[in-house]
């Protein structure tokens, strides 16, 4: 059977996302909804918070997405739910209801790696956005968000070689906590990124970890504690002062590590070709920096549209697509994870 369209949904943290995809990339319609204001007061998702939330949102978003399409049931051939990594009460809202749906509308479904979505979230296309005629695999993938920061080899579609990840605190965990002892409130890392806009980037020294290693290994939890000790004890006045010199100087030791790590799998690997993906990148300022590099370097680098990097439903249905096509379907015992499964990479 050839699978030409899905309906996907993704709830592997905050954001609830459906979206209905074509096995070309072709995104016909995708909505999606952030928990953020549910969220701020306590700093941080609450888990809880999270997958009651998805049980109110979810619904609502596949009728929209089918209303406005025009689609029927019988417009799609498959489902697509995210089922792995994530938190747990999340991802069990997306699988228990893309389970039933499957059920009831008797079609054929798959569960796939939230990470695999985002390592193919540069081949999706819309009116506004489609990735280079010539871009292809293989490619180096920079995977960055709050709770991962992974370097893979991507040699096709299920081949993803890890090369590299963080040892402790992920970037995006990184810059939400410092925007949390800055007082900026949660997210974080969009906080530091506007407020960085207008500060001198070499205005306070925040540690580089790793950024002379041999590996391909981050660590950010230096970096973490050094950005609260410094700031120990200052008045909110100095604070005040002095953040966007603070936001634009701690952000700037986050993208040195990671276009240093960059440069370096490029090197090793020999490729040409690098992507990066996942929350983090979307930051403006790792976007600017990367783009001078790949440029001086002589690299392809392909960075989806903010909408495609953040958690949605797209990119999701992408990945689960292809894969339904290769002749992989779940079934009823799926079940989510907090975890890949073995066979989703190949470490080393």
């Amino acid at each position: 059977m050839q699978f030409n369209r899905v309906l996907a949904v993704e709830t592997s943290c905050d954001d609830t996302s459906v979206a209905i995809v074509r096995h070309d990339g072709w995104v016909e319609k995708e909505f999606s909804q952030n928990q953020d204001q549910e969220h701020k007061p306590f700093g941080g998702i609450v888990p809880e918070v999270a997958s009651r939330n998805h049980s109110l949102n979810l619904l609502p978003k596949i009728e929209s997405v089918f209303r406005t399409t025009g689609l029927t049931i019988d417009g799609i051939d498959g489902l697509v739910v995210t089922s792995r990594p994530g938190l747990v009460g999340s991802l069990l809202v997306g699988v228990v209801t893309v389970k039933t749906l499957a059920l009831s509308w008797n079609k054929p479904f798959i569960g796939v790696n939230h990470l695999e979505g985002h390592l193919l979230a540069p081949f999706l296309r819309d009116e506004h956005y489609a990735p280079p005629d010539d871009f292809s695999y293989p490619y180096i993938g920079l995977a960055i968000s709050g709770g991962h920061t992974h370097l893979y080899r991507v040699e096709g579609l299920g081949q993803y070689h890890v090369l590299g990840k963080t040892r402790d605190d992920a970037a995006g965990e990184a810059f939400d906590k410092f925007a949390k002892v800055l007082g900026l409130g949660f997210p974080g890392g969009v906080q530091i990124d506007r407020h960085a806009q207008s500060g001198n980037v070499k205005a306070y020294h925040f540690p580089r970890s790793m950024i002379k290693d041999e590996s391909f290994d981050f660590s950010f939890s230096g970096l973490k504690a050094s950005g609260q000790r410094m700031i120990e004890g200052w008045s909110a006045e100095d604070r005040r002062e002095n953040l966007s010199d603070l936001c634009a100087s701690y952000q700037q030791a986050i993208v040195d590590v990671l276009i240093t790590k960059l440069n370096r799998a490029v090197e090793e690997t020999g490729l040409d070709r690098a992507i990066l993906t996942g929350g983090v990148s979307a930051n403006s300022k790792l976007r600017a920096d990367a783009e001078i590099w790949a440029q001086q370097k002589g690299v392809q680098l392909v960075v989806p549209p903010i909408r495609y990097c953040t958690d949605n439903a797209a990119m999701i249905g992408y990945a689960g697509i292809q894969r339904l096509n290769m002749g992989e379907q779940s079934n009823q015992s799926l079940g989510p994870s907090p975890r890949v499964a073995p066979h989703d990479f190949i470490e080393g």
